[in-house]
């Protein structure tokens, strides 16, 4: 199977995918602390995870990636998977890769799998409409940082 969890090992990768993923987006100045990754992700408390996927033919070899935490909906009274990140690399794209970590993800909880995603993003859109995943009219993102400045 192209997806699996990822490993303590797998730091290094997953945050070259998100640096990656930044370049993609045009963000060229985010470095990662790796100690501090990985003290999140497969520390004592970890505060996230992450699915790898690979290519079939290649299983060393990894892809792409699915960042998540939990999140519960009280109004479903169920959990559900919040994906702060996906990304596939170039290269491996349209080979379903995108599509086998959000079916992964799907299979995971009783609940809704959520996202965002930047606006003008129309090959993202493309690609969420084809799995039959609608956008959430109505509803506005805050984001509170009470720590700042």
């Amino acid at each position: 199977m192209p997806v699996r969890d990822a490993v303590a090992g797998d730091i290094e990768e997953i945050c070259a995918l998100i640096e990656e993923h930044a370049v993609y987006e045009d963000k060229h100045d985010l470095k990662l602390d790796r100690q501090e990754m990985a003290g999140f992700l497969f520390g004592p408390d970890p505060k996230a995870w992450v699915l790898l996927a690979t290519p079939p033919e290649r299983p060393d070899e990894v892809a792409g990636f699915a960042f998540c935490s939990w999140n519960f909906s009280t109004w479903e009274a169920r959990p559900g998977i919040w994906l702060d990140d996906l990304f596939v690399r170039p290269d491996h794209r349209r080979f379903g890769l995108g599509r086998e970590l959000l079916d992964e993800l799907s299979a995971r909880t009783p609940g809704r799998v959520e996202w965002d995603m930047q606006e003008g993003n129309e090959k993202g859109e493309a690609f969420y409409a084809q799995l039959g995943a609608d956008p959430v009219p109505g509803w506005i993102r805050y984001r509170w940082r009470p720590h700042a400045g």
